[in-house]
Order: C-alpha cells, then sequence, then structure tokens
C-alpha cells in the first residue's frame, strides 16, 4: 500500500453507511429474530460487490467492503468468531471502575446532559452497561473472515481496484474490561486473545489483502482512567496490550499492514482526548507500515505539529484523517489538499496517504453522516488528493 509514485493514494478507515435492505437483515440478526439466511448472503454479496464500485467511482484506491460483513460493531463482531466468553450486566462497582468499559469517562461526567440526550437518540445507551467475561479458553474460528476475504477479493477485482483492505481488531478493543475468569493473569488473557487475533490477520494478508488494525479503546481508555488513575498505571496497562498486539502481529508483512486510532467515533465533545503527543511512542512501537490518526476534526486537527519534532521512522507511512466523519459539512477540496501538502512537507510525499478520521457508520445501525454527504466527502478527499499531488510533484494536474 506505499503511496503511488507520483501521487498520494486515498482511502479511508473502513466502515461505510449500509444500505437499507441489508440493515433490515442486521436488524433480525441481531434481535435473535429467524429470517431468510439465503437472502441474507446474497444481500450481503451484492452490497459489498456495489459499495466496492461506489468506492472506485468516487477515486478512492484503497477500498474495504464497508465493514458490511460485521454484524455487530467494529470492534465486538470478533465475539461471534470466539468460543470462552460469555455477557453479563456490570454491577454498580463495575460501571465506576476505569478499568472497565461498562460506564463513561469523563467526557459524560463534564456533559451529562448531552449525553443523556445522545444516548437515547442515538441508541448507544443501550450498549451501556455490559462486562465481557472471559469463561474458556479462547479459540478462533475462521469461517466468518474466509467469507469475507472471498467477498471483498472478488469485487475488488471486478471493479479494478487499486488495492483493498480489511478492517479488524486490536487485542485491547476486542475485549476491553474483560473479567478474566479463566487465564492465570491478564499478559496470559491477552496473549492468548491475540493467538487468536492472529489467525485473522495472517488469514488476510495471505490472500492478498491489506489487514488494518482497529484500536479505538487504547486511547480512549485514557480519559476513563486518567484520573483517578496515574499516568503511569495507564502507561503500563497500555504497554501491555501494545505487546499483545505485535504478539498477534508477529510475521505479518509491515507494508500490507496499517493500524488506526482514534480517540472514538462518536460525535460528541471529546474535550478530555489524550492528546497524540502523549502517546505517539506507544503508537510508533506497533510493528506495522501505516499508521491511521485523527486529523481533520476540530479536536485534533492542530496534531499535525506532532510530526514535527517526532520522527516518522524509516519505511513506514501516515494516513492522517482529512475528512471528518463527525459532521455534515463537506471539506472543501483545498482544505484537504492544503492539510495533505503541510503533512507531506513535514514527513515526505512519498510517507502520506489521504484517508478519514474515522468510520462513516459505527454500528451496522448507526450513521455519522447521511449516505449522499459520505459520498461527497469521499469525492472531496479524491479531488484534494489530486490537488495536494500536483503541488508536491510539481505538475498542473495529477494522474
Amino acid at each position: 500500500m506505499a503511496g503511488g509514485p507520483d501521487r498520494i493514494l486515498v482511502t479511508h478507515v473502513g466502515s461505510l453507511v449500509r444500505p437499507p435492505e441489508l440493515v433490515e437483515f442486521l436488524k433480525l440478526i441481531e434481535a435473535g429474530q429467524p429470517y431468510d439466511k439465503a437472502g441474507y448472503e446474497a444481500c450481503l454479496q451484492a452490497s459489498i460487490d456495489e459499495i466496492v464500485r461506489q468506492q472506485v467511482e468516487a477515486g478512492v484506491d484503497i477500498v474495504s467492503d464497508g465493514e458490511f460483513s460485521k454484524g455487530r460493531n467494529w470492534a465486538f463482531y470478533v465475539h461471534e468468531r470466539l468460543t470462552g466468553l460469555t455477557t453479563r450486566k456490570a454491577t454498580p462497582e463495575e460501571m465506576n471502575d476505569p478499568l472497565t468499559s461498562a460506564g463513561g469517562g469523563q467526557d459524560t461526567k463534564a456533559f451529562p446532559e448531552f449525553y443523556a440526550e445522545y444516548y437515547r437518540v442515538s441508541g448507544l445507551g443501550a450498549r451501556l452497561g455490559n462486562r465481557f467475561v472471559v469463561n474458556g479458553p479462547l479459540t478462533y474460528n475462521d469461517t466468518f473472515v474466509k467469507r469475507d476475504i472471498a467477498t471483498l477479493e472478488a469485487a475488488a477485482a471486478r471493479h479494478k481496484a487499486t488495492g483493498a483492505f480489511l478492517p479488524v481488531v486490536a487485542p485491547a478493543s476486542a475485549l476491553p474490561g474483560a473479567k478474566n475468569e479463566h487465564y492465570a493473569d491478564e499478559k496470559a488473557f491477552l496473549f492468548a486473545l491475540a493467538d487468536c487475533l492472529h489467525q485473522e490477520y495472517k488469514a488476510i494478508v495471505d490472500a492478498g489483502l491489506h489487514v488494518q488494525i482497529d484500536d479505538a479503546f487504547l486511547p480512549y481508555m485514557h480519559e476513563k482512567m486518567v484520573p483517578p488513575m496515574s499516568e503511569a498505571q495507564y502507561r503500563a496497562w497500555a504497554q501491555l496490550r501494545i505487546d499483545a498486539l505485535n504478539h498477534a502481529l508477529r510475521g505479518i508483512p509491515e507494508e500490507r499492514s496499517r493500524y488506526h486510532i482514534c480517540w472514538g467515533s462518536w460525535n460528541g465533545p471529546h474535550a478530555f482526548d489524550v492528546p497524540l503527543k502523549d502517546i505517539v511512542d506507544l503508537l510508533l512501537q506497533v510493528k506495522v507500515g501505516h499508521y491511521s490518526v485523527e486529523q481533520a476534526n476540530p479536536r485534533h486537527e492542530h496534531e499535525w505539529k506532532v510530526w514535527q519534532s517526532v520522527k516518522l521512522p524509516p519505511g513506514k507511512k501516515l494516513i492522517p484523517g482529512v475528512i471528518s466523519h463527525a459532521t455534515n459539512i463537506v471539506e472543501h477540496p483545498e482544505l484537504v489538499a492544503d492539510r495533505l501538502v503541510r503533512l507531506a512537507k513535514v514527513v515526505g510525499r512519498e510517507n502520506v496517504l489521504g484517508g478519514t478520521d474515522c468510520g462513516f457508520a459505527q454500528s451496522p445501525f448507526a450513521k455519522r453522516v447521511h449516505e449522499s454527504i459520505m459520498w461527497a466527502k469521499l469525492r472531496s478527499l479524491s479531488e484534494g488528493a489530486r490537488m495536494a499531488s500536483a503541488e508536491l510533484w510539481g505538475r498542473k494536474s495529477a494522474a
């Protein structure tokens, strides 16, 4: 997925707005109700083929399946691929425990009126209050990922995409705040989880696709943990999960892998996000070739400056978010070009791809922008990348 020899390639984070006919199937599946399985598979195949076609038409070089194949959200889809875990309601003590993911963080405490309304309107409140429990040995079933690979490969070939990637989850985000009732300690649990995820990562790259590792919980947990816990305690928590991720990445070619972090894709205040400068050293420990980071929204756009003082390691590339998923405003192509050019002048034009801050759909049912706006944003991203390429390579127009 290296940048083209004379232009900036365009990609995104992965999740795209699902078509209504697919959403109806996903609602039935989520609710545990009967559904037409053959009809669902046919709808899924057709929907992924169409979303790949639309991405290529919009000027996206490295396409995804839109995460259409995930019946649950970007992280918890993996639960149906694992054995050895269950879910129960969190206790009142666990809801207030900063090490679990059951409750909210500092943002929810600072803006309670907003979040009360937001959770009700978005439906995300229904997900809070659950605790994951590891109650047996973790094992992985590769049936679903094989289906996902085959579907995306076929669509990408049919529509002549430059490349294709599947977004999958990191150990820190797969079972955040899980209660370990089986393994000897937290490290043993996380490395067992990493062994499972390694099978998923390897299957993707072995098939010739790029693998993207999504890890929103690594930055997000800082907001939950600090305070009341210390910075040192957070970093110890994060370091163990980075180590587990690198264990999962063993043998995965860096040039075919990318690591995505965000501060949570919900469109809220984010007033307590940990600064990139405080975790960039953790980010760069991850043994991938590409780092996808939010840099388009008002809370994080200024952080392109981090790369003025932090040197990008040789052979590594950045995929900065230059389009936001959290606003209905369509970014002007000149703004996109400006964002790409200023970063390219810091880290090198050959080390930058154009990307998005996060996915346009946090779950199969919760979209961040209207579908028509999503496509307008992706077209603006593509046009801005062409403008930036023309400037950086010193020509009147870009290929």
